[in-house]
């Protein structure tokens, strides 16, 4: 495991673990997003007895210090990716298989004046996720559910 996401945990003040370090390593290894029971699944094969609400419980852990990525699906299962982009950028998924790239778009800057002007309010954080499909299964004209 990288000794950067080591040290970028114990800059979190969370502590570094066998298994923190296994579900970073297990995502870092996917081009795409996984759900919980997959992320299970493998560490099964790592850790004998390690327990599905041990891995969600450390999914919520790693993506609450932006670690990891939550991928919020259109079938409202939450899924995770691990990108190592620390720069701001948002997200797009690719609901057929599974890809995530990077958008490095953000109009947060729009966002905020049309909060300000018309609510007069004011943005504290942000998220945008964009759904589509890629490229390639463009090109496969697909046409399946979501995965």
């Amino acid at each position: 495991m990288d000794s950067d996401v080591a040290e970028y945990l114990r800059q979190l003040r969370m502590k570094v673990t066998p298994k923190r370090l296994a579900i970073i390593d297990i995502l870092k290894k996917e081009s795409g997003y996984l759900s919980p029971e997959e992320i299970w699944r493998r560490m099964k094969k790592r850790f004998a007895r390690i327990g599905l609400p041990t891995v969600y419980r450390n999914l919520e852990e790693l993506a609450n210090g932006k670690v990891i990525y939550r991928i919020t699906h259109p079938n409202r299962q939450l899924y995770y990716f691990y990108c190592g982009n620390s720069v701001h950028h948002h997200h797009f998924v690719c609901v057929a298989c599974r890809a995530v790239n990077d958008i490095e778009y953000c109009a947060i800057g729009d966002l905020q004046e049309e909060v300000r002007r018309k609510l007069s309010g004011r943005v504290v954080s942000h998220l945008l996720q964009v759904n589509g499909l890629c490229r390639n299964c463009l090109k496969k004209n697909y046409k399946g559910t979501w995965r």
